[in-house]
């Protein structure tokens, strides 16, 4: 092919050789030191010799979609028309290949029908691989070309339904040997986005990110790198003197193409020398033992997840603070709501009579009582609470019989279902407030059946995306065990999660617990086996320790974290947490911190503010984020949200959200996409775009 050993497609191919040789060495031959110029001398010999040539020869397939000129680049590696070519129709009808000696080797080239990419066509390109996987089960190819045009420009993975229809047809292992091959390679740049022309390699670069981007998604493994080789079939493509087509960047792309091609051959051989790889007969392709996702199963281990407590246990706050939130809290000067003088509550033509000052009074007024009635509630929500465990802890000292009675006429008193709360339903400009839709009954039923709500589907939609159960057992009267389900389903994809998780207390402050979940995780179930123990060595700071063993496909994966909690007051905690993850000899690790600053009225008060920042670092690529989030109230019913993240690829997000019931005049904002809209089809229209 007329290139020198520094080039570094060969240089990495005579290391694999020599790399082989050394190896072969080692199992009984004495080799030494691998050098190229003696190989050549050998092999230089050896065809001055005479000798039979090299039974060497390599199989390409072509896939890609209709018109990139598959069958065109095929006449342009032999120098002949193998395959008639039409800009108008389809050139290729069915699978079929074609044998030729290109630079004296032997190539045999299969060329397959033009793919579709739109999720419509799926089901046809289903048909056209299968046919394509039939062809090449006795003669499996050794290098696959997916061709793309260079001139067509897209950033929104519109073939990600083709690349995943590939992968689900032939398995992800077709990428790991393909090679991506641009066509039209001669065109020229578009411009800047401020109207200057842009560099062509600039413009091949950006093109083969966004396929080798797709290939990697379809694939789901982003370390995947597929070598790039561009192609230019047109007759008036540039040349050089021995006729050779020759590219705008001064590449004589055919060359190139056939290094990448024979290289890969010749890699996969020397691989086999190694037993890098053992390629099951019958199979078109070998299989890479996939590697679990580890950053995203450090995520999970890291969530925390709250302590299951008896039924009689569960009253009050997670974080112990309910008892110290007693009366003493409140402010000795602040009256009951039960000793305020009556107040009459004025209709919209009277507050409209009043004067500005007067509105303001007025509105004052009944903010202070809505907040004194609203402590009034949660004050008896918790004196309620405290008589609930005082009668728990009594039940507990008073003999068998007794409590078995009072369980009975528990029983008998809740067996008349009750309507449940009704959903918080998302924001909706609909008039009909569909909750009715989501009503259930609470019953003697044990078993917790509730549907699970689209968040983001449209309004007059019923909006039902799953089933969600749950249940909480008592075994022994001292071991709480919660079951929970969830299925949800849409017409591709089906998610399944269950968690069976159990506490056991020993001693105060002290609790150990055991978890079995099963989640899906792409198309395989990941089943995860965890346990934490708990401990509060101080009595705003409480600490855990956690393990866990997650079972992937045929990857097993183990991790290990430490959670340490710190209450300073009922308005500010922080909570730190750090682990890691391994599976595989791979090893991913990383940390999550969160400070939250409530209302100094919590959980009366509107202001809210986190700080969350989290760091993972995965075969040394570190991964820094932080997301900050605050709600504060402007006036009595506008709430200001600000989001705000960033991390260290210099990608984030900023946004400004307000809800208002009472300035409804913010919904003209909505009037400035649809002016701009128009605005640039009016733009287009006079420039005749």
């Amino acid at each position: 092919l007329g290139q020198t050993p520094h080039n570094v497609v060969v240089a990495q191919v005579l290391y694999r050789l020599g790399l082989a040789e050394q190896l072969r060495g080692r199992n009984g031959g004495r080799v030494g030191a691998f050098s190229f110029d003696r190989a050549s001398a050998m092999a230089e010999q050896l065809e001055a010799a005479g000798n039979e040539p090299l039974d060497f020869s390599c199989t390409i397939m072509v896939l890609g979609k209709t018109g990139v000129g598959k069958s065109a680049t095929i006449n342009s590696i032999f120098d002949e028309v193998k395959f008639g070519t039409d800009a108008f129709q389809t050139g290729t009808k069915k699978v079929q290949d074609v044998v030729g000696t290109v630079h004296g080797i032997k190539v045999r080239v299969i060329d397959t029908p033009g793919l579709l990419p739109s999720w419509s066509d799926q089901c046809q390109n289903e048909k056209i691989l299968h046919s394509v996987k039939r062809f090449i089960k006795k003669t499996p190819p050794d290098i696959v070309l997916y061709l793309d045009r260079l001139d067509m420009q897209t950033r929104d993975f519109g073939d990600m339904p083709l690349l995943r229809t590939i992968t689900e047809v032939f398995g992800p292992s077709i990428w790991f040997n393909a090679i991506v091959v641009l066509t039209h390679a001669a065109s020229a740049p578009p411009d800047g986005p401020n109207g200057t022309a842009s560099s062509y390699d600039m413009f091949v670069t950006q093109r083969s990110h966004v396929v080798q981007q797709a290939i990697r998604q379809a694939a789901g493994d982003m370390r995947l790198m597929n070598p790039v080789s561009l192609v230019e079939n047109h007759s008036a493509c540039r040349t050089n003197r021995a006729g050779q087509r020759v590219l705008p960047n001064g590449q004589v792309w055919k060359p190139h193409l056939l290094l990448l091609s024979l290289a890969s051959k010749i890699l996969a051989e020397a691989n086999t020398l190694l037993k890098l790889q053992d390629t099951p007969p019958g199979k078109p392709f070998a299989t890479r033992a996939r590697t679990p996702p580890l950053p995203y199963l450090l995520s999970s281990l890291l969530q925390s997840r709250p302590q299951v407590k008896l039924p009689e246990e569960q009253y009050g706050d997670e974080d112990g603070l309910d008892d110290d939130l007693d009366e003493s809290s409140d402010s000795e000067d602040e009256p009951e709501y039960d000793e305020l003088p009556p107040f009459k509550r004025l209709s919209k033509a009277q507050i409209a009579k009043l004067s500005k000052a007067q509105k303001k009074a007025y509105f004052d007024e009944l903010e202070y009582r809505e907040k004194l009635f609203m402590k009034k509630q949660l004050k008896e929500e918790k004196k309620q609470r405290k008589m609930m465990k005082k009668m728990a802890s009594a039940a507990k000292d008073l003999p068998s019989e007794y409590g078995e009675n009072a369980e009975e006429e528990s029983s008998g008193a809740s067996s008349v279902p009750v309507p449940m709360p009704d959903l918080a339903l998302p924001a909706s400009f609909d008039s009909d407030n569909p909750t009715h839709r989501y009503r259930s009954l609470d019953s003697s039923n044990p078993w917790l059946v509730r549907p699970v709500l689209d968040t983001l589907g449209w309004d007059h939609d019923v909006g039902y995306e799953g089933i969600n159960v749950e249940r909480l057992f008592v075994a022994e009267k001292k071991f709480p065990i919660s079951f929970s389900g969830q299925v949800t389903k849409d017409k591709r994809d089906a998610n399944v999660q269950m968690e069976l998780a159990s506490s056991l207390k020993h001693g105060e402050g002290k609790a150990t617990s055991l978890g079995f979940d099963m989640q899906t995780v792409g198309k395989d179930l990941a089943y995860t086996l965890r346990s934490e123990t708990r401990f509060s060595n101080l009595k705003k700071n409480k600490a855990m320790a956690g393990i866990s063993v997650t079972l992937l496909g045929d990857a097993l994966s183990a991790g290990v974290k430490f959670e340490d909690k710190l209450i300073a007051n009922k308005q500010f905690q922080v909570v730190m947490a750090g682990g890691a993850m391994t599976g595989r000899g791979d090893l991913a690790y990383g940390g999550s911190l969160e400070a939250q600053l409530r209302d100094k009225d919590y959980p009366l008060g509107r202001s809210l503010s986190t700080l969350g920042l989290s760091i993972m670092d995965w075969h040394g690529d570190l991964a820094i984020g932080c997301n900050i989030q605050s709600q504060v109230p402007v006036g009595r019913s506008t709430n200001l949200i600000a989001r705000a993240n960033l991390n260290n690829k210099g990608a984030g997000q900023v946004s400004l959200r307000i809800n208002s019931s009472e300035q409804l005049q913010l919904a003209l904002t909505s009037l400035f996409p649809l002016v701009k809209k128009l605005f640039d089809y009016f733009h287009q229209v006079q420039y005749g775009q």
